[in-house]
Protein backbone atom coordinates (compact mmCIF):
# COMPACT_ATOMS: atom_id res chain seq x y z
CA UNK A 1 0.00 0.00 0.00
CA UNK A 2 2.99 2.37 0.88
CA UNK A 3 4.31 1.80 -2.32
CA UNK A 4 1.68 2.57 -4.56
CA UNK A 5 0.97 5.74 -2.50
CA UNK A 6 4.68 6.39 -2.87
CA UNK A 7 3.84 5.63 -6.64
CA UNK A 8 1.16 7.56 -7.21
CA UNK A 9 2.30 11.00 -5.20
CA UNK A 10 5.38 10.25 -7.73
CA UNK A 11 3.09 10.40 -10.81
CA UNK A 12 1.03 13.15 -9.63
CA UNK A 13 3.86 15.37 -7.74
CA UNK A 14 3.13 18.24 -10.04
CA UNK A 15 -0.49 18.42 -9.74
CA UNK A 16 -0.62 17.65 -5.79
CA UNK A 17 1.82 20.50 -5.58
CA UNK A 18 0.01 23.22 -7.66
CA UNK A 19 -3.24 21.99 -6.08
CA UNK A 20 -1.25 22.91 -2.53
CA UNK A 21 -0.16 26.37 -4.08
CA UNK A 22 -4.07 26.66 -5.23
CA UNK A 23 -4.99 26.26 -1.38
CA UNK A 24 -2.09 27.90 0.66
CA UNK A 25 -2.56 31.19 -1.66
CA UNK A 26 -6.53 31.34 -1.00
CA UNK A 27 -6.01 30.25 3.06
CA UNK A 28 -2.57 32.99 3.35
CA UNK A 29 -4.28 35.60 0.75
CA UNK A 30 -7.29 35.53 3.56
CA UNK A 31 -5.49 35.67 6.60
CA UNK A 32 -3.26 38.71 5.61
CA UNK A 33 -6.39 40.15 4.17
CA UNK A 34 -7.81 40.26 7.37
CA UNK A 35 -4.94 40.94 9.46
CA UNK A 36 -3.73 43.59 7.59
CA UNK A 37 -6.16 46.55 8.38
CA UNK A 38 -5.76 48.07 4.87
CA UNK A 39 -2.09 48.51 5.41
CA UNK A 40 -1.65 47.01 2.25
CA UNK A 41 -0.60 49.65 -0.41
CA UNK A 42 -0.65 48.90 -4.17
CA UNK A 43 2.66 48.54 -3.82
CA UNK A 44 3.17 46.30 -1.26
CA UNK A 45 0.28 43.73 -3.49
CA UNK A 46 2.74 44.46 -6.42
CA UNK A 47 5.87 42.77 -4.82
CA UNK A 48 3.50 39.76 -3.18
CA UNK A 49 2.16 39.24 -7.31
CA UNK A 50 5.79 40.01 -8.31
CA UNK A 51 6.72 36.24 -8.76
CA UNK A 52 3.42 35.27 -9.83
CA UNK A 53 3.22 37.78 -12.50
CA UNK A 54 7.17 36.45 -13.68
CA UNK A 55 5.24 33.24 -13.87
CA UNK A 56 1.90 34.27 -16.12
CA UNK A 57 4.35 35.98 -18.80
CA UNK A 58 6.10 32.97 -18.89
CA UNK A 59 3.21 30.80 -19.65
CA UNK A 60 2.15 33.52 -21.70
CA UNK A 61 4.86 34.32 -23.99
CA UNK A 62 4.90 30.08 -24.64
CA UNK A 63 1.35 30.31 -25.78
CA UNK A 64 2.17 31.89 -29.29
CA UNK A 65 5.10 29.83 -30.76
CA UNK A 66 2.55 26.65 -29.04
CA UNK A 67 -0.11 27.44 -30.86
CA UNK A 68 1.46 27.81 -33.98
CA UNK A 69 3.53 25.42 -34.41
CA UNK A 70 0.88 22.58 -32.92
CA UNK A 71 -1.59 23.43 -35.47
CA UNK A 72 0.43 23.58 -38.44
CA UNK A 73 2.34 20.58 -37.30
CA UNK A 74 -0.93 18.59 -36.51
CA UNK A 75 -2.91 19.78 -39.60
CA UNK A 76 -0.29 19.05 -41.80
CA UNK A 77 0.17 15.54 -40.83
CA UNK A 78 -3.01 14.80 -41.38
CA UNK A 79 -5.04 14.22 -45.05
CA UNK A 80 -7.72 17.00 -45.41
CA UNK A 81 -10.74 14.29 -45.25
CA UNK A 82 -9.28 14.19 -41.64
CA UNK A 83 -8.89 17.15 -40.94
CA UNK A 84 -12.18 18.31 -42.03
CA UNK A 85 -13.92 15.23 -40.20
CA UNK A 86 -11.91 16.55 -36.92
CA UNK A 87 -12.86 19.93 -37.43
CA UNK A 88 -16.42 19.39 -38.06
CA UNK A 89 -16.89 16.92 -34.74
CA UNK A 90 -15.23 19.95 -32.92
CA UNK A 91 -17.66 22.45 -33.69
CA UNK A 92 -20.64 20.08 -33.33
CA UNK A 93 -19.14 19.63 -29.74
CA UNK A 94 -18.33 23.07 -29.10
CA UNK A 95 -21.91 24.44 -30.36
CA UNK A 96 -23.70 21.35 -28.28
CA UNK A 97 -22.16 22.49 -24.93
CA UNK A 98 -22.11 26.19 -25.19
CA UNK A 99 -25.98 25.90 -26.16
CA UNK A 100 -26.51 23.52 -22.93
CA UNK A 101 -24.42 25.73 -20.90
CA UNK A 102 -26.80 28.76 -21.67
CA UNK A 103 -30.24 26.91 -21.31
CA UNK A 104 -28.34 25.52 -17.64
CA UNK A 105 -27.52 29.64 -16.77
CA UNK A 106 -30.92 31.09 -17.82
CA UNK A 107 -32.96 28.14 -15.82
CA UNK A 108 -30.94 28.24 -13.06
CA UNK A 109 -31.24 32.38 -13.02
CA UNK A 110 -35.03 32.30 -13.67
CA UNK A 111 -35.65 29.38 -11.01
CA UNK A 112 -33.46 30.66 -7.70
CA UNK A 113 -34.23 34.61 -9.07
CA UNK A 114 -31.20 35.64 -7.33
CA UNK A 115 -31.59 39.74 -8.05
CA UNK A 116 -35.35 39.51 -6.91
CA UNK A 117 -35.45 41.53 -3.74
CA UNK A 118 -32.12 42.23 -3.51
CA UNK A 119 -30.68 45.17 -3.68
CA UNK A 120 -26.66 46.18 -4.39
CA UNK A 121 -25.81 49.37 -2.63
CA UNK A 122 -22.90 51.23 -1.76
CA UNK A 123 -19.67 52.12 -4.64
CA UNK A 124 -19.57 49.96 -7.08
CA UNK A 125 -16.09 49.59 -9.23
CA UNK A 126 -15.72 51.63 -12.64
CA UNK A 127 -15.36 49.57 -15.81
CA UNK A 128 -14.59 50.96 -18.93
CA UNK A 129 -17.14 50.09 -21.60
CA UNK A 130 -17.67 50.56 -25.08
CA UNK A 131 -20.72 51.77 -27.36
CA UNK A 132 -20.91 49.21 -29.74
CA UNK A 133 -23.45 47.45 -31.54
CA UNK A 134 -24.22 43.42 -31.74
CA UNK A 135 -23.51 43.13 -35.15
CA UNK A 136 -20.21 45.10 -34.65
CA UNK A 137 -19.05 42.76 -32.41
CA UNK A 138 -20.01 40.12 -34.63
CA UNK A 139 -18.19 41.25 -38.14
CA UNK A 140 -14.95 42.10 -35.75
CA UNK A 141 -15.13 38.49 -35.13
CA UNK A 142 -15.17 37.44 -38.61
CA UNK A 143 -12.69 40.04 -39.51
CA UNK A 144 -9.98 39.05 -37.37
CA UNK A 145 -10.11 35.44 -38.60
CA UNK A 146 -8.38 37.23 -41.80
CA UNK A 147 -5.58 39.73 -40.49
CA UNK A 148 -4.31 42.21 -43.16
CA UNK A 149 -0.74 41.85 -41.34
CA UNK A 150 0.02 38.66 -39.57
CA UNK A 151 3.19 40.01 -37.56
CA UNK A 152 0.85 43.06 -36.86
CA UNK A 153 -1.87 40.16 -35.74
CA UNK A 154 0.98 38.89 -32.60
CA UNK A 155 0.16 42.18 -31.43
CA UNK A 156 -3.22 43.69 -32.29
CA UNK A 157 -6.56 42.92 -33.75
CA UNK A 158 -9.42 44.84 -35.38
CA UNK A 159 -12.18 46.28 -33.38
CA UNK A 160 -14.98 48.58 -34.58
CA UNK A 161 -15.46 52.24 -32.61
CA UNK A 162 -18.21 54.58 -32.36
CA UNK A 163 -17.98 57.77 -32.96
CA UNK A 164 -20.91 59.83 -31.24
CA UNK A 165 -21.98 62.99 -32.94
CA UNK A 166 -22.60 66.75 -31.70
CA UNK A 167 -24.33 67.23 -28.73
CA UNK A 168 -26.45 69.45 -30.54
CA UNK A 169 -28.02 66.65 -32.77
CA UNK A 170 -30.10 65.24 -30.22
CA UNK A 171 -31.68 62.79 -32.57
CA UNK A 172 -28.66 60.99 -33.48
CA UNK A 173 -27.22 61.05 -30.43
CA UNK A 174 -29.74 58.91 -28.83
CA UNK A 175 -29.56 56.15 -31.93
CA UNK A 176 -26.36 54.59 -32.01
CA UNK A 177 -26.76 53.26 -35.56
CA UNK A 178 -26.13 56.75 -36.48
CA UNK A 179 -22.71 57.07 -35.08
CA UNK A 180 -19.77 57.51 -37.31
CA UNK A 181 -18.10 53.70 -37.45
CA UNK A 182 -14.38 54.11 -37.18
CA UNK A 183 -11.81 51.26 -36.62
CA UNK A 184 -9.15 50.64 -35.08
CA UNK A 185 -6.47 48.20 -33.75
CA UNK A 186 -6.27 47.69 -30.29
CA UNK A 187 -2.99 45.96 -28.27
CA UNK A 188 -4.17 42.77 -27.79
CA UNK A 189 -2.91 39.52 -30.06
CA UNK A 190 -5.40 38.23 -32.11
CA UNK A 191 -5.13 34.27 -31.16
CA UNK A 192 -8.35 33.45 -33.88
CA UNK A 193 -6.61 35.13 -36.69
CA UNK A 194 -3.28 32.98 -36.44
CA UNK A 195 -5.28 29.80 -35.38
CA UNK A 196 -6.91 30.38 -38.56
CA UNK A 197 -3.55 31.16 -40.48
CA UNK A 198 -2.16 28.41 -38.98
CA UNK A 199 -4.90 25.83 -40.03
CA UNK A 200 -4.71 27.38 -43.68
CA UNK A 201 -0.91 26.50 -43.69
CA UNK A 202 -1.00 23.43 -42.20
CA UNK A 203 -3.78 22.20 -45.10
CA UNK A 204 -1.64 23.37 -47.71
CA UNK A 205 1.61 21.76 -46.32
CA UNK A 206 -0.89 18.40 -46.29
CA UNK A 207 -1.91 18.70 -49.71
CA UNK A 208 2.13 19.16 -50.94
CA UNK A 209 3.33 16.66 -48.76
CA UNK A 210 6.11 15.21 -50.48
CA UNK A 211 7.29 18.42 -51.58
CA UNK A 212 7.34 20.22 -48.82
CA UNK A 213 7.93 17.74 -46.28
CA UNK A 214 11.14 19.76 -44.93
CA UNK A 215 9.04 22.17 -43.76
CA UNK A 216 6.95 20.07 -42.32
CA UNK A 217 9.37 18.40 -40.39
CA UNK A 218 10.50 21.95 -39.07
CA UNK A 219 7.78 22.89 -37.56
CA UNK A 220 6.95 18.88 -35.78
CA UNK A 221 10.23 19.76 -34.66
CA UNK A 222 9.85 23.10 -33.42
CA UNK A 223 6.63 21.84 -31.55
CA UNK A 224 8.75 19.09 -29.94
CA UNK A 225 10.89 22.42 -28.88
CA UNK A 226 7.91 24.25 -27.30
CA UNK A 227 6.52 21.03 -25.29
CA UNK A 228 10.40 20.82 -23.59
CA UNK A 229 10.52 24.28 -22.43
CA UNK A 230 6.96 23.96 -21.51
CA UNK A 231 7.17 21.21 -19.29
CA UNK A 232 10.15 23.52 -17.83
CA UNK A 233 8.46 26.31 -17.05
CA UNK A 234 5.08 24.82 -15.67
CA UNK A 235 7.61 23.34 -12.55
CA UNK A 236 6.96 26.83 -11.37
CA UNK A 237 3.17 26.61 -11.71
CA UNK A 238 2.70 25.53 -7.61
CA UNK A 239 4.76 29.02 -6.58
CA UNK A 240 3.16 31.06 -9.39
CA UNK A 241 -0.56 30.48 -8.67
CA UNK A 242 0.16 30.76 -4.68
CA UNK A 243 1.36 34.02 -5.60
CA UNK A 244 -1.38 35.11 -8.07
CA UNK A 245 -4.13 34.25 -5.54
CA UNK A 246 -2.77 35.45 -2.68
CA UNK A 247 -2.06 38.92 -4.24
CA UNK A 248 -5.96 38.81 -5.18
CA UNK A 249 -7.03 37.93 -2.08
CA UNK A 250 -5.09 40.55 -0.43
CA UNK A 251 -5.37 43.81 -3.11
CA UNK A 252 -9.44 43.45 -2.91
CA UNK A 253 -11.24 45.60 -0.48
CA UNK A 254 -14.99 44.11 -1.24
CA UNK A 255 -14.96 40.78 -0.06
CA UNK A 256 -17.99 41.54 2.23
CA UNK A 257 -19.66 42.01 -1.04
CA UNK A 258 -20.47 38.17 -0.75
CA UNK A 259 -22.68 38.63 1.63
CA UNK A 260 -25.13 41.19 -0.75
CA UNK A 261 -24.25 39.12 -3.97
CA UNK A 262 -24.29 35.61 -2.20
CA UNK A 263 -27.26 34.32 -4.09
CA UNK A 264 -25.86 35.74 -7.73
CA UNK A 265 -22.46 34.33 -6.80
CA UNK A 266 -23.80 30.73 -5.88
CA UNK A 267 -25.99 30.62 -8.53
CA UNK A 268 -23.43 31.09 -11.31
CA UNK A 269 -20.81 28.83 -9.24
CA UNK A 270 -23.61 26.09 -8.92
CA UNK A 271 -24.30 25.96 -12.51
CA UNK A 272 -20.96 26.51 -13.70
CA UNK A 273 -19.93 23.36 -11.13
CA UNK A 274 -22.58 21.29 -12.25
CA UNK A 275 -22.02 21.97 -15.83
CA UNK A 276 -18.70 20.64 -15.59
CA UNK A 277 -19.06 18.16 -13.22
CA UNK A 278 -21.63 16.51 -14.21
CA UNK A 279 -23.49 17.54 -17.90
CA UNK A 280 -20.42 17.21 -19.77
CA UNK A 281 -19.02 13.90 -17.69
CA UNK A 282 -22.08 12.44 -18.98
CA UNK A 283 -21.76 13.89 -22.17
CA UNK A 284 -18.23 12.08 -22.42
CA UNK A 285 -19.77 9.01 -20.71
CA UNK A 286 -22.70 8.53 -23.41
CA UNK A 287 -20.76 9.23 -26.39
CA UNK A 288 -17.19 7.30 -25.34
CA UNK A 289 -18.79 5.11 -22.46
CA UNK A 290 -15.55 5.79 -20.94
CA UNK A 291 -15.51 7.07 -17.08
CA UNK A 292 -15.07 10.51 -17.61
CA UNK A 293 -13.83 11.46 -14.23
CA UNK A 294 -10.52 9.72 -15.09
CA UNK A 295 -10.04 12.16 -17.57
CA UNK A 296 -10.91 14.62 -15.03
CA UNK A 297 -8.28 13.16 -12.36
CA UNK A 298 -5.79 13.42 -15.22
CA UNK A 299 -6.25 17.37 -15.92
CA UNK A 300 -5.84 17.86 -12.25
CA UNK A 301 -2.34 19.93 -13.24
CA UNK A 302 -4.74 21.98 -16.18
CA UNK A 303 -7.36 22.59 -13.47
CA UNK A 304 -4.75 24.15 -10.96
CA UNK A 305 -3.18 26.11 -13.43
CA UNK A 306 -6.35 27.02 -14.87
CA UNK A 307 -7.66 28.63 -11.93
CA UNK A 308 -3.97 30.51 -10.86
CA UNK A 309 -4.23 32.25 -14.00
CA UNK A 310 -7.43 32.41 -14.88
CA UNK A 311 -6.41 32.34 -18.69
CA UNK A 312 -7.74 29.19 -21.09
CA UNK A 313 -4.61 30.43 -23.32
CA UNK A 314 -1.94 30.37 -20.51
CA UNK A 315 -3.17 26.76 -20.03
CA UNK A 316 -2.48 25.69 -23.21
CA UNK A 317 1.07 24.51 -22.50
CA UNK A 318 -0.06 22.63 -19.24
CA UNK A 319 -3.32 21.18 -21.13
CA UNK A 320 -1.71 19.53 -23.51
CA UNK A 321 0.72 17.64 -21.62
CA UNK A 322 -1.87 16.52 -19.56
CA UNK A 323 -3.92 15.08 -22.06
CA UNK A 324 -0.84 13.81 -24.36
CA UNK A 325 0.93 12.11 -21.24
CA UNK A 326 -1.48 11.85 -18.51
CA UNK A 327 -4.17 10.76 -20.38
CA UNK A 328 -2.62 8.97 -23.63
CA UNK A 329 -4.55 11.49 -25.96
CA UNK A 330 -3.08 11.38 -29.52
CA UNK A 331 -0.96 14.86 -30.30
CA UNK A 332 -2.36 14.92 -33.98
CA UNK A 333 -6.05 15.57 -31.80
CA UNK A 334 -4.68 17.75 -28.84
CA UNK A 335 -2.84 19.58 -30.62
CA UNK A 336 -5.49 20.69 -33.19
CA UNK A 337 -8.41 21.21 -30.77
CA UNK A 338 -6.95 22.70 -27.60
CA UNK A 339 -5.72 25.81 -29.26
CA UNK A 340 -9.29 26.38 -31.06
CA UNK A 341 -11.72 25.44 -27.99
CA UNK A 342 -9.25 27.72 -26.23
CA UNK A 343 -10.13 30.57 -28.53
CA UNK A 344 -13.94 29.85 -29.01
CA UNK A 345 -15.30 26.67 -26.72
CA UNK A 346 -16.39 29.10 -23.41
CA UNK A 347 -19.06 27.32 -21.87
CA UNK A 348 -17.74 28.42 -18.51
CA UNK A 349 -18.55 32.11 -19.81
CA UNK A 350 -21.82 31.58 -21.73
CA UNK A 351 -23.49 30.38 -18.37
CA UNK A 352 -21.93 33.06 -16.50
CA UNK A 353 -23.35 35.85 -19.02
CA UNK A 354 -26.68 34.46 -19.36
CA UNK A 355 -27.30 34.62 -15.44
CA UNK A 356 -25.85 37.82 -15.25
CA UNK A 357 -27.54 39.46 -17.05
CA UNK A 358 -30.67 38.11 -16.04
CA UNK A 359 -30.02 38.86 -12.23
CA UNK A 360 -29.65 42.77 -13.43
CA UNK A 361 -32.63 42.75 -14.85
CA UNK A 362 -34.11 41.38 -12.09
CA UNK A 363 -32.41 44.11 -9.44
CA UNK A 364 -33.48 46.51 -11.97
CA UNK A 365 -37.05 44.96 -11.74
CA UNK A 366 -37.10 44.69 -15.90
CA UNK A 367 -39.53 42.02 -17.33
CA UNK A 368 -38.39 39.49 -19.03
CA UNK A 369 -40.21 38.08 -22.19
CA UNK A 370 -39.61 34.85 -23.54
CA UNK A 371 -38.10 37.18 -26.80
CA UNK A 372 -35.62 38.48 -24.46
CA UNK A 373 -34.69 35.07 -23.17
CA UNK A 374 -33.73 33.64 -26.32
CA UNK A 375 -32.34 37.41 -27.63
CA UNK A 376 -30.01 36.75 -24.60
CA UNK A 377 -29.24 33.15 -25.16
CA UNK A 378 -27.99 33.52 -28.83
CA UNK A 379 -26.20 36.73 -28.23
CA UNK A 380 -24.43 34.92 -24.92
CA UNK A 381 -23.27 32.18 -27.57
CA UNK A 382 -22.08 34.93 -29.94
CA UNK A 383 -20.02 36.36 -27.05
CA UNK A 384 -18.71 33.17 -25.74
CA UNK A 385 -16.81 32.62 -28.79
CA UNK A 386 -16.00 36.22 -29.22
CA UNK A 387 -14.15 36.45 -26.13
CA UNK A 388 -10.98 36.47 -25.69
CA UNK A 389 -9.00 33.86 -23.73
CA UNK A 390 -7.88 36.25 -21.28
CA UNK A 391 -8.67 36.78 -17.42
CA UNK A 392 -12.14 38.22 -17.34
CA UNK A 393 -12.60 38.77 -20.61
CA UNK A 394 -16.56 38.08 -20.07
CA UNK A 395 -17.37 41.70 -19.04
CA UNK A 396 -16.44 43.62 -22.05
CA UNK A 397 -18.78 40.57 -23.66
CA UNK A 398 -21.12 41.64 -20.87
CA UNK A 399 -21.81 44.79 -22.46
CA UNK A 400 -23.10 43.51 -26.01
CA UNK A 401 -25.25 41.00 -24.13
CA UNK A 402 -26.71 44.00 -21.71
CA UNK A 403 -27.42 46.28 -25.27
CA UNK A 404 -29.19 43.53 -26.87
CA UNK A 405 -32.30 43.43 -23.88
CA UNK A 406 -31.56 47.34 -22.90
CA UNK A 407 -30.01 47.76 -19.81
CA UNK A 408 -27.40 50.46 -19.45
CA UNK A 409 -23.83 48.79 -20.05
CA UNK A 410 -22.25 50.46 -16.61
CA UNK A 411 -24.28 47.83 -14.36
CA UNK A 412 -22.00 45.63 -15.24
CA UNK A 413 -19.71 47.35 -12.51
CA UNK A 414 -21.72 45.69 -10.17
CA UNK A 415 -20.88 42.34 -10.42
CA UNK A 416 -17.30 42.99 -10.92
CA UNK A 417 -16.43 42.57 -7.23
CA UNK A 418 -17.38 39.43 -7.20
CA UNK A 419 -16.36 38.66 -11.22
CA UNK A 420 -12.60 37.82 -10.14
CA UNK A 421 -13.31 34.80 -8.13
CA UNK A 422 -16.06 33.89 -10.92
CA UNK A 423 -13.66 34.36 -13.69
CA UNK A 424 -11.32 31.61 -12.60
CA UNK A 425 -14.04 28.91 -12.13
CA UNK A 426 -15.71 29.56 -15.47
CA UNK A 427 -11.80 29.70 -16.62
CA UNK A 428 -11.66 25.73 -14.81
CA UNK A 429 -14.84 24.58 -16.34
CA UNK A 430 -13.39 25.86 -20.07
CA UNK A 431 -10.34 24.05 -19.54
CA UNK A 432 -12.45 20.86 -18.86
CA UNK A 433 -14.84 21.52 -22.04
CA UNK A 434 -12.21 21.53 -24.30
CA UNK A 435 -10.50 18.37 -22.36
CA UNK A 436 -13.97 16.03 -23.00
CA UNK A 437 -13.93 17.01 -26.24
CA UNK A 438 -10.45 16.59 -27.07
CA UNK A 439 -11.43 12.86 -25.20
CA UNK A 440 -14.80 12.45 -27.54
CA UNK A 441 -13.11 13.51 -30.75
CA UNK A 442 -9.99 11.38 -29.85
CA UNK A 443 -12.26 8.19 -29.44
CA UNK A 444 -14.06 8.72 -32.33
CA UNK A 445 -10.91 9.07 -34.93
CA UNK A 446 -9.40 6.15 -33.57
CA UNK A 447 -9.88 4.24 -37.05
CA UNK A 448 -9.30 6.90 -39.29
CA UNK A 449 -6.14 7.91 -37.26
CA UNK A 450 -4.87 3.90 -37.66
CA UNK A 451 -5.59 4.65 -41.29
CA UNK A 452 -4.24 7.17 -41.60
CA UNK A 453 -0.65 5.80 -39.82
CA UNK A 454 -1.34 2.49 -42.16
CA UNK A 455 -1.50 4.59 -45.62
CA UNK A 456 1.38 6.88 -44.19
CA UNK A 457 3.83 3.93 -43.82
CA UNK A 458 2.99 2.48 -47.13
CA UNK A 459 3.68 4.66 -48.82
CA UNK A 460 7.25 5.45 -47.16
CA UNK A 461 7.66 1.75 -48.12
CA UNK A 462 6.66 1.96 -51.85
CA UNK A 463 9.06 5.34 -51.42
CA UNK A 464 11.84 3.58 -50.09
CA UNK A 465 11.25 0.82 -52.32
CA UNK A 466 11.55 3.32 -55.46
CA UNK A 467 14.83 4.77 -53.88
CA UNK A 468 15.87 1.17 -53.83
Amino acid sequence: MGEKAMRYVKQNLLAILTVAGVVAGIVLGIILHATSSGAWTSRNVMYMQYIGDLFLQMLRGLVLPLIISALVAAVSSMDLSMSGRIGGLAVAYYLLTTILAIALGVILAITIKPGVNHSVEGEVEEVISRNVTTADTLMDLIRNLFPPNYVQATLQQYQTELIPPSENDTEALMDINLWKVHGIFINSTNILGLVMASIIFGIALSSTRKETATVSNFFRELNILMMKITRWVIWFSPVGVLFLICAKFIESDNLDVFLRLGIYFGTVLGGILFHGFVVLPLIYYCLTRKNPYILVRHMGQAIATAFGTSSSSATIPVTLQCLEENHGVDPRISRFMIPIGATINMDGTALYEAVAVIFIAQLRNVPMSFVDILAISLTATAASIGAASIPQAGLVTMVMVLDVVGLPAEDVSIIVAVDWLLDRFRTVINVIGDSFGVGIVGNYSKKFLKQLDSQQFNDSNVELHERL
